[in-house]
């Protein structure tokens, strides 16, 4: 605080005897986590053309400026816009529009939900996403035999909650094509006694073509998806892939001012995007910045896709898979490496988090301050650490906290002590990118900040914590939610912190999350929601 007041005494010294400088919003009687170098709190803050232009104590900035509006914070915690450093905006938007089965607890409950929309909407092709087959009694992956009784006719495609396993129907089995003869690399055609069960595994679900939604149904979805994200504090997310189309969407409804949403856009990997966009450039506007790849190294370990070095303790002779050749990612790598771009590679596995931090290290070799992630690193080999220490570790929290429970069973006692290691990663990098996922976990940001520093459930499962000597501190868990995502975007010098010449991005919440018991940061509730020191919220 006292470089803040420092600052603020010697203008006010200068102005004494001037007339007072003009702003269009003072915040007073705040506690203001500023995130700044010093990580100092702050009483006050003056925005003017959507920045910060004097932060410091109530008393010298209202000595200072005269503004159009004056908030009275009356004591209430402020923090910088949270920004979730991975996530599916877009994607969080288009489940609104289909089966939400987040949170079932069986197949039954499953094949109830799909009945009810099915009576409500009467779709020719249903879709949803969101079960998880290890929050049942029974853990195994279900088969499509009851939703052929149900739907005979009308297909059926819904996504497990990590997009990585789809269960389908026969009708859209018959529709794809699909046999018993079917082959694919990078994916598996689930069988039992001979017959297909109707679950694929990662680029299996490829076979399956869903309608595309309609420009109509695009545009609502990114409102749904930007309403949510507002309520719940978040000023800028990162979208962990998306095609060309939708991204010049988004630019088009940012610019009529119909999206105020930050978006920094990492485009999927295939060769449209790339021949277009590697050749374009970086594109950056005052809410839009696309300059990353997102590229899938293996699938998930809730899936058993994610790829080990070793097999699974709980599935003998099986190691997972890599998506992608190991060819095609180093030429990818390759290729990205002679570009503006960023790489941010899904890595769940051991396996896969190896194979591409060396390959990293490789196309890097005399290129500095690339800044390319390793999203997820969810299970890193004890002895591969140290290779993250040129590598961003970008994690999501809520993983943890919702694996935890069998985790164990898939990777083993010794293994596990390599999985949601955050504050190790941490320790290799001196930085961490905080996200949730959305919508495989909760959009809400405040679970994350109490996966990564209390590591518990909502229920406060387990009482000691799991795993807790790789707890984030609160301080280091803000930071990865603000100033560290804003860094791993590019955009430290612009955003992630309250203070002076940064966008106005700034939330002010009902309690203080650095200070309050453990236990209540879940229910923590969003007042207000600023971007460009404008109330969205």
């Amino acid at each position: 605080m006292k470089n803040i007041i420092l600052s603020l005494f010697i203008l006010s010294a200068f102005l004494s005897c001037k007339k007072q400088l003009q702003a269009d919003l003072i915040i007073i009687n705040s506690k203001t986590y500023t995130v700044n170098s010093s990580f100092e709190i702050a009483e006050s803050f003056a925005i003017k053309d959507g920045k910060f232009i004097a932060v410091g104590s109530s008393e010298e900035l209202q000595n200072i400026y005269k503004a159009k509006q004056v908030i009275d914070a009356k004591g209430n915690p402020i923090y910088p816009g949270f920004i979730d450093g991975h996530c599916h905006f877009y994607g969080l938007g288009l489940t609104q529009q289909k089966v939400d089965l987040v949170g079932t607890k069986s197949i039954e409950d499953v094949l109830q939900k799909l009945v009810t929309f099915q009576k409500e909407k009467n779709s020719s092709f249903i879709t949803g996403r969101g079960w998880d087959q290890n929050d049942w009694e029974i853990t195994e992956f279900p088969t499509k035999k009851k939703l052929d009784t149900l739907f005979p006719k009308t297909p059926v495609a819904i996504t497990r909650v990590d997009g990585h396993a789809m269960l389908v129907n026969q009708a859209a089995i018959n529709l794809a094509s699909i046999s018993l003869e079917s082959q694919v690399d990078g994916g598996e055609f689930i069988k039992k006694d001979g017959k297909l069960t109707g679950v694929l595994i990662d680029n299996a679900m490829n076979f399956i073509k869903t309608p595309l939604p309609s420009k109509k149904e695009q545009i609502q979805a990114l409102k749904d998806a930007q309403k949510i994200c507002f309520d719940l504090g978040l000023t800028t997310v990162d979208d962990a892939g998306l095609d060309k189309e939708v991204i010049e969407l988004i630019d088009s409804l940012q610019n009529s001012g119909d999206l105020k949403m930050r978006i920094y856009a990492m485009i999927s990997n295939n060769k449209k995007n790339l021949d277009y966009y590697l050749n374009k450039g970086i594109v950056k506007t005052d809410r839009l910045h696309v300059r990353s790849v997102k590229v899938y190294a293996d699938g998930a370990l809730g899936s058993r896709g994610a790829a080990l070095k070793d097999e699974y303790a709980d599935k003998k002779g099986h190691f997972g898979a890599f998506v992608n050749s190991f060819d095609h990612l180093q030429k990818l790598a390759q290729r990205i490496a002679h570009s503006d771009y960023q790489m941010n590679t899904h890595a769940i596995g051991d396996s896969a988090n190896y194979v591409m931090l060396k390959t990293y290290h490789e196309a890097l070799i005399n290129k500095n301050d690339r800044r390319w992630r390793i999203e997820h690193a969810q299970l890193v080999d004890l002895k591969d650490f140290d290779l993250f220490k040129k590598v961003l570790p970008s994690i999501q929290p809520t993983h943890a906290t919702s694996d935890m429970y069998w985790a164990e069973d898939r990777v083993g006692e010794k293994r596990i002590q390599g999985a949601y290691a955050y504050n190790d990663l941490l320790n290799q990098y001196g930085k961490v990118a905080l996200g949730t996922d959305f919508p495989v976990e909760k959009v809400n940001p405040f679970y994350t900040f109490y996966a990564a520093a209390i590591r518990k459930d909502l229920k406060g499962y387990p009482e000691s914590g799991f795993q807790m000597n790789n707890a984030l501190s609160r301080e280091n868990t803000l930071k990865g939610m603000t100033i560290w995502n804003a860094y791993g975007n590019f955009e430290e010098n612009e955003k992630g912190s309250i203070e002076i010449g940064k966008v106005a991005d700034f939330i002010i919440l009902d309690q203080d999350i650095m200070k309050i018991d453990g236990s209540k940061i879940p229910s923590t509730k969003v007042i207000s929601t600023y971007i460009n020191g404008e109330k969205v919220k």
